[in-house]
């Protein structure tokens, strides 16, 4: 059977949406920086024409974000215009979702070199303007299809025994060990920088220059329970969810580039992961958050594994109640999950968060060379999960 390989991968830092580094920019000027650096970084005989695919990950495909972005990105990065480009939306898996297509694509023998990512600037998303769309008729049949989000972090608090003290804990040791890891360099490897556009107001009007963005956001190394323990909560008058325990609203984008194993040999080119195995699974959409719960046992079936064999995870923080309602559910230990911050430090840009998941993953495990399999997993809107797994390739 054909392996797909990853051969090289990046991601941008996560800017806070709405008031952010990425606030003046366009979705696909963003990504198309993102892109261009990662296929800069693929080693060996590789050319930008011997890519057959560019398939982008983004959960709000409208107004900046819409005409099949992936296409946009795709030229804007310097690709020839003979290569195509597809937009995909599973939500929060988006970024994930297409990095396992590419591999399929590739396994199924209908291409050889693939690019795969995700892009979300939610600060260019009109959610705020968007008029319901869900069908009254299945509202009828499932109350829970629309389920607020943080709704569905307080029934799985609630559910699965979740307090406000472990919430609140969580989300001091997601800062902490982000704060961490950004101090000792750890995030460089991952992040391509780009250029972004300032804005300063003065009296003879607004002045715009160019800054370059490399430094993740979101991260507060001050923080602390007894601050924590202070904020009020935000979906439930008598809930135990903060905006300290969600992931904040975030702008972001990363890469991949998938490769053939014959096209690997052929071009001489080091080969970084192996991907294994994909699964995405539908559960409750009241507990919307629970979903790595049941893709976790279906991944690692699929790939013959245990939970034991994976060195690493990256489980996307949605919520604190959710991360770890799954991860006591699955037995993942806290020693080898999110092992430097997760999205409550790091943001969670939708569409892009399973390309930057994995970004992160792979770059932690080439600087562990006693790991072997690494997992990203997370929560999907209206009631998903998803789960993937990658093989370090070793010298």
């Amino acid at each position: 059977m054909r392996e797909a390989y990853i051969v090289a991968y990046g991601r941008s830092a996560a800017a806070k949406s709405k008031n952010g580094a990425m606030f003046h920019e366009r979705p696909d000027e963003v990504a198309a920086q993102v892109l261009s650096g990662v296929l800069k970084r693929v080693s060996g005989q590789f050319r930008f024409d011997m890519v057959d695919d560019v398939i982008v990950g983004n959960a709000f495909p409208e107004g900046l974000q819409g005409q099949n972005i992936a296409r946009t990105i795709a030229l804007r990065a310097g690709l020839p215009e003979s290569v195509p480009g597809q937009t995909v939306n599973r939500y929060c898996s988006s970024g994930l979702q297409t990095i396992a297509l590419a591999a399929n694509q590739i396994i199924a023998g209908q291409g050889d070199i693939i690019v795969a990512g995700g892009v979300e600037l939610m600060s260019a998303v009109p959610m705020g303007g968007n008029e319901p769309t869900n069908n009254p008729i299945l509202e009828d049949q499932n109350v829970g299809v629309s389920t607020p989000m943080g709704l569905t972090a307080e029934n799985v608090a609630q559910t699965y025994k979740v307090s406000r003290e472990d919430q609140d804990a969580y989300a001091v040791q997601s800062h902490q060990r982000a704060a961490r890891a950004q101090r000792e360099g750890k995030f460089e490897d991952e992040i391509i920088p780009i250029d972004i556009h300032k804005v300063e107001y003065h009296a003879d009007g607004p002045q715009v220059h160019v800054e370059t963005f490399d430094q993740d956001e979101f991260i507060r190394p001050d923080t602390n329970v007894e601050t924590l323990h202070q904020l009020p909560t935000v979906f439930k008058s008598d809930g135990t969810v903060t905006a300290a325990t969600s992931a904040p609203l975030s702008d972001g984008t990363g890469f991949v580039v998938v490769m053939s194993g014959e096209k690997v040999k052929a071009l001489n080119v080091k080969p970084i992961a192996r991907f294994v195995s994909f699964k995405a699974v539908g559960v409750d959409p009241k507990l919307m958050g629970i979903g790595p719960v049941y893709a976790i046992p279906e991944v690692l079936k699929s790939a013959n594994l245990t939970i034991d064999d994976i060195d690493l995870v990256e489980l996307n923080e949605a919520f604190a109640a959710q991360t770890l309602a799954s991860m006591r559910e699955t037995g993942l230990s806290a020693d080898k999950t999110n092992v430097n911050g997760g999205a409550i430090a790091l943001g969670h840009p939708l569409g892009a968060t399973g390309a930057m998941l994995t970004a992160r993953l792979l770059s932690e495990m080439k600087k562990r060379p006693d790991t072997r399999y690494g997992m990203v997993t997370m929560c999907i809107g209206v009631g998903m999960g998803a789960a993937g797994i990658f093989e370090m390739v070793r010298e």
